[in-house]
């Protein structure tokens, strides 16, 4: 990529985009093509067709999707399936309609079978049964990575594919309906202290295994991946480390001071038992995560406390 080159971040107000944003204006990349979901509805093909056709991007990083934690993605499974699909066809077909140099489409660890030996390998991939609980946006996932690879094949398209595992950061969804569990514990903890409360709860046994990237490491990866990665298939991103739900709260619970009791409820559901990426492609091409856990919480909990909240 040179500076000159016109860049489209579509969801550059997610957490995702709006971190690559920041990364590729940190270089100096300042000819960034956005648009917001009002002025450009990715899931609609004729108003994609027009942005492609008017903009005529050079790059294109793909961070647009509808999103959300175990139980938005278990309640609105239509919509997961259905959103994610249209948004990443209109992009990546009009962005071979209309050459683009490069096209980098992100995923999620979610495309990975729930019972896939651990750490998870890229070449796991479509080897056995989904989870459950987000199986749409899993599904719609894939079907983006294997779009991808088919315009590589058919069409010659340089489209390729990285797999972020969890991600925390500035923009991040503290909604507590539909975020994702790192975000939710800072909210309910952030407010049991606010409150007085005596507990917290935290849903499932707490034994699940998660894996956590601060979303500027993330972006320095896709960022230099964008430069050095013309394959197909997909690169896993992430750190190669994880840490229990239980221990993840103990952590939240120390970061933003709460000093009362907490309680885990089995009823609710667990989710898959661990997500652990497989870094080894990802370290072969000589990049590196450098934002460790704490630190990178409690950044975000210095930002976001006295104004998200």
């Amino acid at each position: 990529m040179k500076q000159t080159d016109k860049i489209y971040v579509a969801g550059h107000r997610g957490m995702v985009g709006s971190a690559i944003v920041r990364r590729l204006q940190k270089d100096g990349f300042n000819n960034i093509v956005t648009r917001t979901s009002a002025q450009l509805d990715l899931r609609n093909q004729d108003a994609t067709a027009a942005f492609f056709a008017e903009e005529r991007p050079d790059y294109v990083f793909l961070a647009a999707a509808k999103v959300g934690g175990i139980v938005a993605n278990n309640t609105f499974r239509a919509e997961f399936i259905y959103e994610n699909i249209m948004i990443q066809n209109n992009v990546i077909h009009h962005a071979y309609l209309n050459n683009v140099k490069k096209l980098m489409f992100l995923g999620s660890s979610c495309i990975y079978p729930k019972l896939a030996p651990q750490p998870l390998k890229e070449e796991y991939l479509l080897t056995g049964l989904l989870e459950p609980t987000n199986e749409p946006y899993a599904i719609a996932k894939i079907a983006g990575i294997k779009m991808c690879d088919a315009y590589r094949a058919q069409y010659g398209c340089n489209f390729v594919s990285v797999m972020p595992t969890n991600l925390y950061g500035p923009n991040d969804n503290y909604d507590l309906k539909n975020s994702h569990v790192l975000p939710a514990l800072l909210r309910k903890f952030h407010e049991a202290k606010k409150n007085n409360a005596a507990e917290v709860v935290v849903w499932g046994t707490g034994t699940p295994l998660r894996e956590f990237l601060h979303a500027d490491d993330m972006a320095d990866a896709c960022f230099y991946l964008m430069q050095q990665y013309n394959e197909e298939g997909l690169v896993n991103i992430g750190v190669g480390e994880d840490i229990s739900i239980k221990d993840l709260a103990l952590l939240v619970k120390k970061i933003t001071g709460y000093e009362g009791a907490l309680v885990f409820d089995t009823t609710k559901p667990d989710g898959t038992p661990r997500k652990l990426m497989d870094v080894g492609k990802l370290h072969g091409f000589g990049w590196k995560a450098t934002i460790k856990l704490e630190e990178g919480i409690a950044r975000v909990y210095a930002d976001i406390k006295d104004t998200v909240f």
